[in-house]
């Protein structure tokens, strides 16, 4: 039967024969004749131990990156041996000093670039590769590599939060550390979906600002942008359609002649804003602080809020003059002191809606629900042609 591929260390317990590193990828005979150069004089199948003592009678039992002692006798771990100056390297990556061992290097990553660079074949590099402290120079970042030899000290990835994987996938496909790099697509692969689905800042907002030209129409039509704090902002003119704006502020923004139709402002805070000549047909502003808005344009442009959601909405203290409320939903909505002279409210549901010192005059209200909307102390009284179809 075919065994797995593993890399293993075989580790002789007698003689002087230094660890080997090999891999089981044909059948079980080749291992057997693999072993059979670590015996003695004995003609018989040496033993094989895990590091614990388990005597390994079933190589299907072998696991990737396991040590294997091999020994003709009963098994003894051999005392581990110090370190000497020759086996500690210091690399010098990018500036930044790093101290291993070699063992690390070459036994953990076998194929990579740093187990050629320092096994024995190759363990005299040119005087050049080093600096004035004989560290070994590497000219990458230290950032990105000390999760790599992090990962061949101890097998686990593990970084800082604030590390991009991608700089790090780019360190362990340039060094060859091949059985990291399926990890780190997956990390990259779900990095990227969750940007992607985040919602948009205000730093990405005032980008796009900074590289768009005043008579450009930017679109952000169906564009996530939920809580963002877009306060004081000039937007003009931009294309909000379908837009998430659940939430932001836009506090003191300037979103005249922009176009928020069915945008989704729901609880956002809108107060001081700059409305002229607006289009949001069925835009929602349920619940929205709309203080001291300005809709009127000079230039007479009407701002469109037909069909909005504007229930519970606060615009009190708002200039609406001449603005299209027609079937806008403002039930219990705070209108209190607006300027809504010749504002069309045909067909709006101004149920429990506060008009208190409000200017309607020549405002069309046919067809409104007035049911216990509040019209105290108003500046023009209403006609009766201004409510009667």
């Amino acid at each position: 039967m075919a065994c797995k591929i593993r890399t293993v260390t075989i580790i002789p317990c007698e003689g002087n024969t230094e660890p080997r590193v090999i891999t089981i990828s044909e059948s079980c005979q080749e291992f057997n004749n693999i072993i059979k150069q670590f015996s003695s004089a004995s003609k018989e199948m040496p033993r094989l131990y895990l590091e614990d003592g388990t005597e390994i009678n079933d190589i299907d039992f072998i696991r990737n990156r396991d040590q294997i002692y091999v020994t003709n006798t009963d098994f003894k771990k051999p005392e581990p041996k110090t370190p000497t100056s020759e086996e500690w390297i210091t690399l010098n990556v990018g500036g930044k000093r790093f101290t291993t061992t070699r063992r690390t290097l070459i036994l953990s990553e076998p194929q990579s670039m740093l187990a050629r660079m320092f096994s024995d074949e190759h363990k005299f590099l040119h005087p050049s590769c080093k600096d004035k402290f004989g560290a070994y120079m590497i000219d990458r970042s230290p950032k990105y590599f000390e999760p790599i030899l992090n990962y061949l000290r101890c097998g686990q990835l593990i970084y800082d939060k604030h590390i991009n994987p991608e700089g790090i996938l780019a360190e362990a496909r340039f060094f060859g550390v091949d059985s990291i790099i399926p990890t780190l697509e997956m990390l990259v692969n779900e990095s990227k979906e969750s940007r992607d689905s985040a919602p948009l800042t205000r730093r990405d907002v005032i980008q796009s600002l900074i590289k768009t030209c005043n008579s450009d129409m930017l679109r952000y039509q169906g564009v996530d942008l939920a809580g963002a704090d877009l306060s004081k902002l000039d937007l003009r003119t931009i294309n909000f359609k379908y837009a998430n704006l659940r939430g932001c502020n836009l506090t003191g923004a300037n979103l005249s002649y922009c176009c928020l139709e069915r945008a989704d402002l729901s609880h956002a805070i809108l107060d001081g804003a700059q409305l002229l000549g607006v289009r949001g047909l069925r835009a929602v502003l349920e619940g929205a602080s709309m203080r001291n808005c300005n809709f009127k344009d000079p230039a007479g442009q009407r701002a469109i809020l037909e069909g909005a959601n504007l229930k519970g909405a606060c615009l009190e203290d708002s200039d609406m003059g001449s603005v299209n409320l027609r079937i806008a939903n403002c039930k219990n909505a705070n209108l209190k002191n607006c300027d809504l002279r010749a504002a069309v409210l045909a067909g709006a549901d101004l149920e429990n809606c506060d008009l208190s010192g409000s200017d309607l005059h020549e405002a069309n209200l046919r067809g409104a629900n007035l049911k216990d909307a509040a019209f105290e102390l108003m500046l023009t009284p209403l006609h009766m042609s201004q409510t009667i179809r």
